[in-house]
């Protein structure tokens, strides 16, 4: 069995996450849930980091915070010395809830709101990635108005296609995001951009797709946009100081997963941009890069409770959780793949085929569809590893379930960063009827 980050066997055969047994988690908090390794998320920020450090390149590592948002994580980015990619109004007020420095805060989505920009506006933040041209027209219009500066970044779409799912590639030109490199959008949107008196135009964003293993499609895109760097040099004088080549980086999810270790996607972008730089005698730009998955996913654990089971002769045998696609939707909705574990008997055999089952009222509510524990008994604590990204973030309370708790573990010690929500918390904006009893006046 794989372990991920401190994941270990105590002398009690239970799984421990960062020192803590996950036995006497599931006691404290309850099930469903979601167990962070902090230790972890700390190794791959400081690993990406020092891979630029040691290249002599300057860079910001930008967490993207779509994979999980919390206040608490925002924390933890801070106190690693991360900047912030946030995609949305909810996701900045939780940084600015988090007090994350505003300077290192970038705001990307492809259909921002006006009261969205003016918040970032309003916050100061260190960039907006520029999404559309209806998104230019309003940033203009805001900075204009207010005779305020932003930096903007224009995020493009270098017609790259990674090798992932389709739900999940974003860098092909048939994509919502991004000005296209290929017919134009992207010229257009430079020259509406980079002579404005409020506008700082620091350079160029894409992100070519998610769950990647491979640096092929990182060192093709790289090359895009460095020789459309090079064309706006010859043509308009201008020098991109920022060049952001996104994130995406694969995580091991099973044993078919084979991931590359973070420094390995840093190394081929970063060759491809000095090699370029040197060819053309174009200055360094600063460069940033936007790892979500890659910090957070393998760092989370999922514990459930076992409950029913059915076996089907000759078909299989289910075992159902406590939870299910409302925390966790990645299987129902493009055929992710978990490892799980019975966290409370480590050392049994974990040889007998399973099918995890959730408790919504869907025949699709299965989070694994064939996983190898030990032969399960109603209360056992179940465990599916790298559940830390695209989750809890994408949760919902089908069926009216509430969502799960969060805890973080580090150096045998536990806390709770958030809470269960409660049957309360589910109908809190909830308005009951007040229309007039049929043939009374309104």
């Amino acid at each position: 069995m794989h372990f991920y980050g401190t994941q270990t066997v105590n002398e009690k055969g239970h799984l421990t996450i960062g020192g803590v047994d996950t036995v006497d988690l599931a006691h404290s908090y309850g099930t469903p849930l979601i167990a962070y390794d902090i230790a972890l998320f700390r190794e791959r920020a400081k690993a990406f980091k020092e891979t630029f450090k040691n290249a002599g390149i300057q860079a910001q590592v930008a967490y993207a915070s779509k994979a999980f948002s919390s206040i608490a994580i925002y924390e933890v980015a801070q106190q690693e010395g991360l900047s912030l990619d946030v995609v949305s109004g909810g996701e900045l007020y939780t940084a600015i809830a988090a007090d994350f420095p505003r300077e290192r805060i970038h705001f990307h989505g492809n259909n921002k709101s006006y009261t969205e920009l003016q918040l970032a506006f309003d916050e100061k933040i260190g960039c907006i990635v520029i999404d559309n041209f209806s998104e230019i027209a309003m940033v203009k219009e805001i900075a204009e108005i207010r005779k305020e500066s932003m930096k903007v970044l224009i995020r493009v779409t270098p017609g790259v296609e990674a090798s992932t799912h389709n739900y999940i590639t974003t860098g092909q030109e048939d994509s919502k995001f991004g000005f296209d490199l290929k017919n134009g959008q992207a010229d257009e949107a430079f020259k509406q951009l980079y002579d404005h008196p409020y506008i700082g135009l620091l350079g160029m964003h894409c992100h070519i797709g998610s769950q990647i293993f491979e640096t092929d499609a990182f060192r093709l895109a790289a090359k895009a946009l460095m020789d459309k760097m090079v064309a706006w040099r010859e043509q308009h004088q201008f020098i991109c100081t920022v060049l952001n080549l996104g994130g995406g980086f694969g995580i091991r999810y099973t044993e078919e997963d084979e991931p590359l270790h973070p420094s390995a996607y840093v190394e081929e972008m970063t060759s491809v941009v000095l090699a370029m730089t040197r060819e053309f005698q174009y200055p360094i730009p600063e460069i940033w890069i936007e790892p979500g998955r890659s910090l957070v996913g393998d760092a989370g654990t999922t514990l459930y409770t076992a409950g029913s089971t059915k076996e089907v002769p000759g078909v299989r045998k289910y075992i159902a959780v406590d939870g299910g696609m409302t925390d966790n939707i990645r299987p129902a909705l493009y055929e992710a793949k978990y490892n799980a574990a019975t966290a409370n008997r480590m050392n049994v055999p974990h040889s007998d085929p399973v099918t995890i089952a959730g408790k919504c009222c869907e025949s699709g509510d299965k989070l694994i569809e064939e996983a190898f524990i030990a032969n399960p008994e109603e209360g056992d604590l179940i465990a599916i590893f790298c559940t830390g990204a695209y989750t809890y973030a994408m949760a919902s309370n089908y069926n009216r379930l509430p969502r799960p708790a969060i805890v973080f573990c580090e150096d045998s010690e536990h806390q709770l960063v958030v809470r269960r929500e409660t049957y309360e918390d589910v109908i809190r904006l909830d308005i009951p009827l007040q229309l007039a009893k049929r043939g009374e006046k309104i």
